[in-house]
């Protein structure tokens, strides 16, 4: 339960929560450390295991898995009408192998088609299924719903503001990270 102390000059301080107490404690228990990144990476890391129940949640209730709901949003999302597998695997980050099972478990529950592509008979296209659209747009709207209820508490400044920063942190990963491309 979050605690909401005196300041000094006697107004209400924000409540402190779990992480103010852990960088307190190694704050007392090390005074030779800067333990300032854990204010942050200690607030993100609690944070992504409510996300990942939302996530969870959202995509069971649509009968999909985590990694079905990633390659037909990947397909959903796409300006194409379809994707090849290669292109598939760049939006997922997953190995050939890896890509090749997976597009054969979604063709086989009807939620994908793959068929030869009529420009080059050589490549291979994989194309949502009438029933892919109907469960990938039933966990986003889901997705969403429990997203927005996460963030009520901040306003709509405070959510722009935080995704510009989470955005500017995140970038200094992805164009230093290969695969993050």
């Amino acid at each position: 339960m979050p605690t909401t102390p005196a300041a000094p000059d006697g107004a209400l301080a924000p409540p402190h929560d779990e992480v103010d107490r852990i960088v307190e404690g190694w704050a007392r228990a090390r005074e030779d450390l800067d333990v300032a990144p854990l204010a942050v990476f200690s607030r993100i890391s609690r944070l992504s295991r409510f996300l990942e129940t939302a996530r969870r949640e959202a995509f069971s209730d649509a009968g999909l898995e985590g990694w079905e709901f990633d390659m037909l949003s990947a397909l959903r999302r796409s300006a194409e009408d379809a994707l090849s597998p290669g292109a598939l695997m760049r939006e997922t980050l997953v190995t050939s192998g890896t890509m090749t099972t997976r597009i054969d478990k979604l063709v086989a529950r009807g939620l994908v088609s793959k068929n030869r592509s009529p420009h080059d008979g050589r490549s291979v296209e994989v194309r949502l299924r009438p029933d892919g659209v109907a469960r990938v747009d039933a966990a986003m709207e889901r997705l969403l719903t429990a997203e927005r209820e996460l963030l009520a508490p901040l306003g709509d400044t405070d959510r722009s503001e935080l995704a510009g920063m989470l955005r500017a942190l995140l970038l200094t990963f992805e164009t230093s990270d290969p695969l993050a491309r």
